[in-house]
């Protein structure tokens, strides 16, 4: 088997996190803000100065204002057409966006005007895709659109457990579109998820928790409110689990 043709996508929730993507060999980054809320857009400061250090990763930016749900308002969109500018103009190689209406279809009309906007910029529709009502239709529609690629994880909690239907969606897009298998892929299951499915893009994250540097805390406030948040650690991606990863898969493969 041809390993060149597999593609490795790191979702990176800062700049470190995304250098850390290039030093372990992934092919592209999607920079995200809000991670704990499935990836929002960053700021400028995080993507420009990410397009500046990403000699050889391409760099994807998500684009999506809020957590949540995929029914975004009119002044949401215009948000979301805003920010795609603003990633064009920063240097990015692709954008990240997903749009439903109420009936959990995509949402044809918004996601026509971001295609448009996205314009000379690779499109993936992001995992807005595991929430639609059918996931063939909605990928029919993707393709009509000229999306480049969906992340999905098969509309299951995991890619590993949506199995069953990533093998028939990757059956079904004939080469057509690009299925990106996403969410819970680590160096423990990806070369069972690529076997039993045919997919040759993964989308990980592999992050590892870094203590904080502050020696005095004070463990009494947090800045969540009554929302608990750890906020003496952090995840960050590391170059030994990318590199892990990525090495599971070619190995298992020749």
């Amino acid at each position: 088997m041809d390993t060149k043709k597999y593609r490795f996508e790191v979702c990176a929730n800062s700049v470190e996190s995304s250098l850390a993507a290039q030093a372990g060999g992934a092919d592209r980054v999607e920079l995200c803000a809000g991670i704990p809320e499935g990836g929002t857009t960053p700021s400028y400061g995080d993507i420009t100065l990410a397009r500046e250090l990403l000699q050889r990763t391409r760099l994807h930016v998500i684009i999506r204002p809020r957590g949540g749900d995929f029914l975004y308002t009119p002044l949401e969109q215009r948000i979301m057409l805003k920010d795609i500018e603003m990633a064009r103009q920063a240097g990015a190689d692709g954008v990240v966006f997903g749009c439903l209406t109420p009936y959990g279809e995509v949402d044809l009309p918004l996601t026509e005007q971001l295609m448009k906007a996205s314009q000379g910029m690779s499109v993936t529709f992001h995992r807005a895709f595991d929430m639609c009502r059918n996931p063939f239709q909605a990928m029919e529609t993707l393709i009509g659109l000229g999306c480049d690629r969906i992340l999905t994880s098969g509309q299951q909690a995991t890619a590993e457990i949506g199995i069953p239907l990533l093998k028939e969606l990757q059956r079904a897009a004939e080469g057509r579109i690009t299925l990106l298998a996403g969410c819970g892929v680590n160096e423990t299951n990806i070369a069972h998820i690529a076997q039993a499915t045919g997919i040759r893009e993964f989308h990980f994250s592999a992050r590892e928790s870094v203590s904080s540097a502050m020696r005095y805390r004070n463990e009494q406030v947090s800045m969540g409110g009554t929302i608990k948040i750890e906020e003496y650690t952090r995840p960050l991606t590391t170059e030994r689990r990318v590199r892990a990863t990525i090495q599971a898969l070619q190995q298992s493969a020749q």
